[in-house]
């Protein structure tokens, strides 16, 4: 517990209701949506102003006390596990939208808002904000904004780096700064609004966000490609792109995927397809008539077995939502799930999609996978049980070697879901040893003290890289 005088400031700042360290508040806030990752913190605190966070961090400073800032936990990385101990600072009361300005196509909104309540908002005034994480519906704007977020539209529209062009950000000693703003061109100095987007939180506490909207798409259609062959629902992928086709969405989903989100959705999805593709274009509607027909004669030549076009929006919002909710119905099966997300050069996603077959049986371990196919992010899914010691740790070693396996691929460790403390380990793999002293030398700047998130990002001990061999 933290001494009296510390908690008595606390209580002064926010009032004594948002200044919990009570057992019911610890043990709420001490994991996150990562699986087997729990640690208490000494306290709670939900600020409700700039003012409040400065202050807070003024406090915690003084004191040397880490600080881990947080939306609504749905982090898969450990991200926001108080892992160290100290304050998990909510950000829940600071949940406004503060300006849509039509302008200038921007809107001012505070890190608490919840994602899909904005977007609900956005588009209710005739605009678009594309980022949308699956986790919209619980996840927080300011938690899209510490891991960059990327979602189902990212492959045409981007992530949500895209959209923040300007910051307001309280540092570790409590200074306020404010990047960026409503501009479309600013070079004066570093993009210091770049570099807090997918920080995870080590490097300041996001306190205000200005967005980028556009207008949206005239027109929508949705389609469903089911193949019996896995290969030729992968190597469709790369067909769409190469013939210069960015679709809105291009989404995979193997066969275990398939069955667990059928069940779940009741969708009448086709259990006998090894893979489904699900696609959908926008824009203006005669382009969007000649890419979805195009799509469909790549869809034919890759050995497509059926083909089927939504008939209406509500069906195929049924279907993107059947998509979103992939994590949650595999969630059901068994005690844990461990999703990550491996990411390759769209180019490499069949082979990728192969890779994670032939290690799943390698090491005797369940492996679903679904993911943002168009962009190259898979999302290998294993369903096992915590309290079986054996086979989590094959469990581990299998997504170890996707890591691998990606990297081999060109591709990465984490394509949205972040570093935090399960990436850590494996962050080497990527940077180099040189990108790691880059990137602590960044963090020392910001957070000299290591107060902000620690024991997040950075390792203690690197693991060891393995040389694959596979046919």
């Amino acid at each position: 517990m933290l001494k009296f005088e510390i908690t008595a400031n606390l209580r002064a700042i926010v009032g004594e209701k948002y200044y919990r360290d009570d057992q019911e508040a610890l043990v709420a806030h001490s994991y996150d949506g990562t699986p087997m990752l729990q640690s208490l913190p000494d306290g709670v605190i939900y600020p409700a102003s700039t003012e409040e966070v400065s202050q807070i961090m003024k406090v915690l400073s003084e004191y040397r006390i880490p600080l881990v800032s947080r939306g609504s936990g749905s982090n898969l990385c450990g991200g926001t596990v108080p892992s160290e101990g100290g304050i998990v600072m909510v950000m829940h009361r600071m949940n406004r939208i503060l300006e849509v300005d039509m302008e200038n196509l921007t809107a001012t909104v505070q890190p608490g808002l919840i994602t899909a309540e904005m977007i609900d908002h956005i588009e209710g005034l005739g605009l678009f904000y594309p980022p949308d994480p699956s986790s919209m519906k619980i996840s927080t704007i300011g938690g899209n904004i510490a891991e960059c977020s990327g979602g189902l539209r990212g492959l045409k529209y981007g992530t949500t780096k895209d959209y923040v062009i300007g910051l307001e950000a309280v540092l570790a000693n409590g200074s306020i700064i404010r990047t960026g703003g409503k501009l479309m061109k600013d070079v004066a100095g570093y993009d210091l609004t770049k570099l807090l987007v997918g920080s995870e939180g080590t490097l300041a506490i996001i306190t205000e966000a200005i967005l980028k909207l556009i207008p949206p798409p005239k027109a929508k259609k949705t389609m469903l490609a089911m193949y019996k062959d896995i290969y030729g629902a992968a190597r469709t992928v790369s067909k769409i792109i190469e013939s210069k086709i960015i679709p809105a969405t291009l989404e995979f989903m193997d066969n275990p995927t398939i069955r667990v989100v059928d069940d779940f959705a009741k969708l009448g999805l086709p259990l006998d397809m090894e893979a489904v593709l699900l696609i959908e274009q926008d824009g203006d509607p005669e382009t969007v008539e000649r890419d979805i027909a195009r799509i469909r004669e790549i869809c034919v030549l890759e050995k497509a077995d059926r083909l089927e076009v939504a008939e209406s929006r509500e069906e195929a919002d049924r279907l993107l939502t059947a998509r979103r909710s992939a994590f949650t119905a595999l969630a059901r099966l068994r005690p844990t799930t461990m999703l990550e997300d491996a990411t390759v050069p769209r180019s490499k996603i069949a082979d990728m999609v192969l890779r994670i077959n032939e290690i799943a049986k390698k090491y005797n371990v369940t492996i679903a996978t679904f993911g943002h196919a168009g962009d190259g992010n898979l999302h290998p899914t294993a369903t096992t049980d915590a309290r079986d010691k054996e086979e989590v740790h094959r469990v581990e070693e299998a997504f170890a070697e996707i890591f691998e396996a990606s990297i081999e691929l060109g591709g990465t460790i984490t394509g949205e879901h972040g570093v935090g403390m399960v990436k850590a380990p494996y962050l080497e793999w990527k940077v180099g040893a040189p990108g790691i002293e880059v990137m602590r030398g960044i963090k020392a700047a910001f957070d000299p003290h290591n107060l902000l998130n620690p024991g997040k990002v950075f390792a203690k001990e690197s693991r060891k890289r393995v040389v694959l061999q596979h046919g």
